[in-house]
């Protein structure tokens, strides 16, 4: 049973963040999460691109080998984009690191339960849902770990932050109703933001 709170996990793994982290945060809650914990120029929230968030980020750390990217998303955007991790593996980009966000629900169209609930994957054996560390097992995604408690957030914290990737790390939130906190809404504004705090004024 989950027992993280989102939010201030959130706050924990970005914290102290410098230039050389660059962020892809999926649409939705991973969006709010990121801009809560501290808007900034490196920060590219995805609006509406559902299942675009690890490919985005996989282009961005092998055009930007020197640099850390980190995916910050959830469940339901990751199970938009499952291949994409068959890519990651394949490309081994060692400045990447993938942290999915867990609760079940997709919480953009009202909490439905997605496909890692085991509401949606009727009667089982193990009575378990999708498991979506699994899956970036297989698709050959070495460094692969499942977070459940309070005590496992400071290694977690170190392996996004820090360890040779590619990294994939599934992460159970439990499910709350939070306040929006909103990133700039304009695509080509966060883009430009975004481009001119990674290259320079060109």
């Amino acid at each position: 049973m989950a027992t993280l709170q989102r939010r201030p996990l959130v706050k924990q793994i970005l914290a102290g963040a410098d230039d050389n982290l660059l962020v892809i945060a999926g649409l939705g809650s991973s969006n709010w999460d990121i801009t809560d914990a501290g808007d900034r120029p490196l920060n590219m929230p995805l609006w509406g691109a559902m299942g675009a968030t690890v490919p985005m980020a996989l282009g961005l750390a092998l055009a930007q080998p020197t640099r850390r990217v980190l995916v910050i998303t959830g469940d339901g955007d990751m199970l938009m984009g499952m291949g994409s991790l068959a890519t990651v593996a394949a490309q081994q980009p060692d400045n990447l690191a993938i942290c999915v966000l867990d609760n079940e629900k997709f919480g953009e169209t009202g909490n439905q339960a997605t496909h890692t609930s085991p509401l949606n994957n009727g009667p089982t054996d193990s009575g378990a849902g999708t498991d979506l560390s699994l899956i970036a097992k297989g698709c050959g995604i070495a460094d692969v770990g499942t977070v459940h408690e309070a005590s496992e957030i400071a290694q977690l914290v170190t392996d996004l932050r820090r360890k040779k990737g590619p990294v994939f790390r599934l992460v159970k939130v439990i499910v709350e109703k939070l306040e929006f906190v909103m990133p700039p809404q304009d695509g080509a504004y966060l883009k430009d933001r975004f481009r001119q705090a990674l290259l320079g004024s060109t």
